[in-house]
């Protein structure tokens, strides 16, 4: 017989692939699944109404961001945090932040730099409702101006690989006080965008990302394992 038509479009594979990943990647970053949680892969399937093939496709991506842990013929789980790692990966992402800042501001034009500001706005207001999420979004479309704007199709890639792995302690500083440095440390590269200076902007760009270390200088801290527990008043 004849395949029917259906007006539903199909979502392609690889579309949900990406978006079982995004899901479950925010799910570990924002806490829902905790350090040392167990997961099922059809738990999973029908908490995100998918089957179990992009579950376990997700799982081998969030397994190389060192987002869970593979234990062979027994199980997953969500990893803690590994401070070494992840110091390890906020180095390598000052450096790549610090090159495509570089390469990028020769070729910034007004719409480029409209969105490096709007994007900074959305930050700054993101922080100031004490919304992380919202903060980890705009703080991404900030960054992903420039980098796009680098040409650097490999250094966009090797960021995509060890971003996910910085994301909870990046969601760790958005929700303290701290994170307010962060909105002026972006003003500051944008002004150095404007000024088409692209060494202090890759300057600048580079002690953006160094400003996690304060959250990875005690290993047993409460708020390294669950991102949503309350932290010590901060100074502004």
């Amino acid at each position: 017989m004849p395949v029917p038509q259906s007006d539903t479009p199909v979502i392609p594979r690889s579309s949900l692939r990406e978006t079982t990943y995004a899901r479950l990647r925010d799910a570990i970053v924002d806490g829902t699944l905790t350090p040392g949680e167990r997961l099922r892969d059809a738990e999973l399937a029908e908490w995100l109404g998918v089957s179990r093939t992009p579950i376990r496709e997700a799982m081998l991506e969030l397994q190389r961001a060192g987002l869970v842990v593979a234990r062979a013929g027994r199980e997953t789980l969500v990893s803690p945090l590994d401070v070494d790692a992840t110091r390890q990966a906020a180095e390598v992402a000052s450096a790549l932040h610090a090159l495509a800042a570089r390469l990028a501001v020769p070729r910034l034009d007004a719409v480029a730099l409209g969105r490096l500001r709007a994007a900074n706005e959305a930050f700054a207001s993101a922080l100031d409702a004490d919304d992380a999420d919202a903060a980890l979004d705009a703080d991404d479309a900030f960054h992903r101006v420039l980098v796009n704007a680098s040409g650097n199709a490999v250094l966009a890639q090797q960021l995509d690989h060890i971003t996910p792995l910085l994301r909870r302690v990046e969601r760790i500083r958005f929700s303290s006080l701290a994170g307010r440095e962060s909105a002026a440390q972006h003003r500051q590269i944008i002004a150095d965008c404007a000024a088409g200076d692209a060494e202090l902007a890759s300057k600048h760009s580079a002690e953006n990302w160094h400003t996690l270390d304060i959250h990875l200088a005690d290993e047993t801290s409460p708020t390294r394992l669950h991102p949503d527990a309350p932290h010590p008043q901060e100074t502004p």
